[in-house]
């Protein structure tokens, strides 16, 4: 966690969202996904940005990025 809070982000704008960004980290476009999606059958949907999974905990939020 602490590389992300030196890091320079922003959300993504509304047409970037249209194409799955989520938003940038360092002008590295990201797209934000529950763990589950890794199980889920091939979608329609093709995301050519990296993605940060998260899972839901009772404490809080886990992530997992590269």
């Amino acid at each position: 966690m602490q590389k992300i809070k030196q890091k320079d982000f922003r959300l993504a704008k509304m047409e970037e969202e249209a194409i799955g960004i989520d938003g940038y980290i360092d002008n590295v476009p990201y797209s934000i996904k529950p763990d589950t999606y890794k199980t889920m059958s091939r979608l329609s949907e093709s995301i050519e940005v990296k993605i940060i999974y998260y899972i839901k905990t009772k404490s809080g939020i886990e992530i997992e990025f590269d």
